[in-house]
């Protein structure tokens, strides 16, 4: 929630701060929808009235009414002269004033329409580039993981096998500084893998792969080798002779070359004697151990960056800005790219409300993770709204378009047809959005 309201405010601020700049008047500013009543209002004191070169009033921030609503399905701006989701008609009836945006010029009016997109897309510039700045950049290259990754059951039925390490994509190195090679491997058509760390095998992607894993929340991850940490005084572990910096490789006969490996393994012995055998010092021990009831050993691991080389970059401040353009312009053209399966069945089937929203955040608070998701559902937010769909910016900027270039300006009563139009469809979009998430969490 506090994603999405960032993510409303910044765009309904781009808005209204391009109407200011040209002189429009904002009747009201809201975070949230508030048909009927509003959990929060506040409207400023009129102060004293200032002239333009004309003599007519000028439009203040003191014109505007500010609040939170109670319907969490975005915001919006009310500017004054403008046919939108206010659907203002007897304003529209009167005659036009200076200070409406009807009455300013199309190239102003565009700006206004496409200032929510670009702020959006600027935030998400500006968060990446303070996460590169004040995080860095800290990754595991794909080669280094020598246990390989572990891979989703939709992965897994296609030919992945745990433990591969992948290689290529369509011919190309993956690249994992780059954030989105997971991405590049679901939109291949054929994925070279390390297997075994001596095999070369090519895998047949099949068609629109990448909408199989939307219910899998994921691809792969980096394999987890079970090294120590820390044994707990008095546990299964510490009781077995368990030691710091041990590398557990099996339980019983049951190899246990990651983590997953391991707990699966426990829990078959939980409560059972059995043997935990290690690699320690270049020499291999077993050793005789009980797991608890609830299939544990009692230790602490070691984190996967402490366990495969790392590559570090650091960013200065100016150094962090170019940085940030980076990632947001590739962010934003992997989503382009990909939006196309939308179009399918099987990508209609995948669109998500609310609860595909949530499930995208960790359930651990994590700083890094949140602010990685915000830039991300900033980039969705920016295109999203310039598609020429009536009711949203972009369906505004198209009729503005075409004023330009025809030197003709729609009707108002198809701008309202267009508007009434274009709002049924998004409602009805998030019906159906809502819907599947509904069915998703029944299954």
């Amino acid at each position: 929630m506090a994603a999405l309201a960032l993510l409303v405010t910044i765009h309904e601020f781009g808005h209204y701060i391009m109407a200011r700049i040209f002189g429009i008047k904002v009747e009201k500013f809201y975070l949230f929808f508030n048909p009927w009543f509003s959990l929060v209002k506040w409207k400023p004191k009129p102060g004293k009235q200032k002239l333009d070169k004309d003599g007519n009033p000028k439009a203040s921030w003191r014109d505007t009414e500010y609040g939170i609503g109670w319907i969490p399905l975005g915001g919006y701006v009310k500017i004054a002269g403008m046919i939108d989701e206010s659907m203002d008609r007897e304003q529209m009836k009167l005659p036009a004033k200076e200070w409406e945006f009807r009455s300013k010029p199309a190239w102003q009016r565009l700006m206004v329409m496409i200032g929510g997109v670009l702020f959006n897309f600027i935030l998400a510039i500006i968060i990446y580039a303070g996460i590169a700045w004040y995080w860095g950049e800290k990754y595991i290259p794909l080669e280094n993981a020598t246990e390989g990754m572990e891979f989703v059951d939709a992965a897994l039925e296609v030919g992945f096998q745990n433990g591969d390490i992948p290689l290529m994509a369509d011919g190309v190195k993956l690249d994992a500084s780059k954030g989105d090679y997971p991405l590049k491997m679901a939109e291949a058509s054929v994925v070279t893998v390390l297997r075994n760390k001596k095999d070369t095998v090519q895998i047949a992607i099949p068609k629109n792969f990448i909408l199989k894993l939307n219910d899998s929340k994921g691809f792969l991850a980096y394999r987890l080798p079970v090294y120590i940490a820390d044994v707990v005084k008095g546990e299964p572990a510490a009781v077995a002779g368990l030691q710091k910096n041990d590398h557990i490789v099996a339980i019983g006969e049951t190899p246990t070359p990651g983590y997953t490996e391991l707990t699966a393994a426990l829990q078959q012995m939980a409560g059972k004697e059995t043997t935990v055998t290690v690699e320690r010092d270049g020499k291999t021990v077993v050793l005789p151990i009980t797991p608890t009831e609830g299939g544990k050993l009692g230790f602490q691991l070691k984190p996967i960056t402490d366990i495969y080389p790392t590559v570090s970059n650091h960013y200065t401040f100016f150094s962090s800005i170019p940085k940030g353009w980076e990632i947001g312009t590739r962010t934003l053209g992997n989503y382009v790219g990909s939006l196309g399966l939308v179009f399918s069945k099987e990508g209609a089937q995948s669109l998500g409300g609310f609860g595909a929203l949530g499930s995208m955040f960790p359930d651990r608070w994590n700083w890094l993770s949140f602010w990685e998701i915000t830039a991300f559902l900033s980039v969705i937010l920016a295109f999203m709204n310039i598609i020429p769909i009536p009711a949203l910016d972009g369906g505004h900027v198209l009729f503005l378009l075409w004023e330009i270039i025809t030197r003709r300006q729609p009707s108002e009563k198809f701008l309202e047809v267009a508007q009434m139009a274009g709002m049924a469809f998004l409602i009805l979009l998030l019906v159906y959005a809502n819907g599947n998430d509904l069915l998703r969490f029944l299954r």
